[in-house]
Parts: structure tokens; C-alpha cells; sequence
């Protein structure tokens, strides 16, 4: 199915650009789709690079918290080994018990904080589509098209149906860096 579609695409393409070739009194062809790139689009907007960015700090805090944990238990186990010639056996295994525990404890909640970053990290683009999307209907609307498709499934096309720099012009003035939009 994903094959017809991009067979219909570059159909539609070459038929467009049959007719510019035809007429070429028309200044462009008459479109069925506009093609966008939306990997351009998160990295060249203002939202899309301040989304990113966010990220980017987030990560970073993220990295720093792991940082200085791992320091202070890296302290703590260096304390309990060195502690150990003096403690009697037992009040040792029972101490290195409960600070395994912590640490296995430690470690799942800070592995489930980063699987939450990541799956916010892999939304991002598609929150970002989300948010755009009335900009690119409407400009899909402006040049007569009926679909807008991402450019990773157009196998070939003219370079007059890629609204992808118009997007980013419209997406900027609209949105700005988006830190006014809500939930993002």
C-alpha cells in the first residue's frame, strides 16, 4: 500500500511536470500534494529548536543528578569498605545489605526516570507535528493541494511542491519559539 501511494505521488509529480513542460505559460504546476520536510521543520523553527533545547537542559540535569549520586554512593561504599576491618561480620553483611538495597532501589527509579525522558524525547517531534499542523493545512489549502506528505516517502517530486521553507517562514511567525502554547 505504502508503494502505490508513493507510486501515485510521483505520478502525480511527473504528470505535474509533464504539464509545466506542455504549458509553460503556467508559472507551476498544478499540485495534488506538497511535500514537507518535518525533520527541517523541528530543527529550523523557533519551537522546534527551543522543544529540542529544552530537552537538551533536561538531559543534562538529568546527567548531573546521576552524577552526583553515583558520587555519594561511590563515597558510601568506599566509607563501608574501609569501615570494614573494624565492624564485627555481622553489623558489616548487614550494612552492605542495606546499602545494595538502596542502591538496587536507587537504580530502578533512576532508570525509570530515564525511560520517561526518552519516551518525552521520542514524542517531541510528533507533539511538534501536532502544534504545526493547521499551519501546514493551510498551506497545503494555498497551493491547491489535497495531501501534504513527509518528504522520507516521496521517492521523487518537483522542487515547487516542497513547502518545507514556506512552513518554517509561517510556523516562526505564528508560534514564535512556542513558549506561549500550552502544553507542550
Amino acid at each position: 500500500m505504502r508503494r502505490l501511494l508513493s507510486l501515485g505521488c510521483v505520478l502525480i509529480g511527473l504528470a505535474g511536470h509533464l504539464q509545466a513542460q506542455v504549458a509553460p505559460e503556467l508559472a507551476a504546476p498544478a499540485m495534488g500534494v506538497v511535500v514537507v520536510d518535518t525533520d527541517e521543520l523541528y530543527r529550523a523553527t523557533l519551537m522546534g529548536q527551543r522543544m529540542a533545547a529544552d530537552l537538551d537542559d533536561r538531559a543534562r540535569v538529568l546527567q548531573l543528578e546521576n552524577d552526583e549520586i553515583t558520587a555519594a554512593l561511590t563515597a558510601e561504599e568506599q566509607s563501608l569498605t574501609d569501615r570494614r576491618p573494624t565492624l564485627d561480620p555481622e553489623v558489616f553483611r548487614q550494612e552492605a545489605a542495606e546499602f545494595d538495597t538502596r542502591v538496587q532501589g536507587i537504580r530502578r527509579t533512576r532508570d525509570a526516570a530515564i525511560a520517561t525522558f526518552e519516551a518525552t524525547r521520542a514524542a517531541a517531534p510528533r507533539q511538534f507535528l501536532e502544534l504545526v499542523r493547521n499551519v501546514l493545512g493551510a498551506l497545503m489549502l494555498e497551493r491547491g493541494a489535497v495531501a501534504v506528505l513527509d518528504q522520507r516517502l516521496v521517492f521523487l517530486s518537483l522542487s515547487t511542491v516542497d513547502i518545507t521553507q514556506d512552513a518554517i517562514a509561517r510556523i516562526d511567525d505564528t508560534f514564535g519559539d512556542g513558549s506561549a502554547v500550552p502544553d507542550q
